[in-house]
């Protein structure tokens, strides 16, 4: 009965420090601070306590993230435009030049 009890007081500090964290990130987000990330912690301290909607709210973060990611490199690894054909450049140093009709002389 006594581990239980100890248990149950551990989780319920465990429970104050992630809703804690988490409150602190929420004030952060309007004041200075590393506000995301206190969020994030605040979840995961909450994950590990078993807490049911914060583990749902943690996945969801996780997958949006994955998306906003693979959606920003996705578009930063598209090929470049095709360049448009130019006009032709001039010869090569030291290649003979292209015999000329006009330049001919008899």
């Amino acid at each position: 009965m006594f581990l239980k009890t100890i248990q149950q007081v551990k989780r319920f500090f465990v429970i104050l420090l992630g809703l804690t964290v988490l409150l602190a990130g929420v004030i952060m987000l309007v004041t200075p601070g590393p506000g995301w990330a206190a969020i994030f912690a605040g979840l995961a301290i909450l994950s590990a306590a078993e807490v049911l909607w914060a583990r749902r709210l943690m996945e969801k973060l996780k997958d949006k993230g994955k998306q906003i990611v693979s959606s920003v490199r996705g578009k930063s690894e598209t090929p470049a435009a095709t360049p448009a054909p130019s006009a032709p450049s001039a010869p090569a140093v030291g290649a003979p030049a292209a015999p000329d009709s006009a330049n001919r002389v008899n």
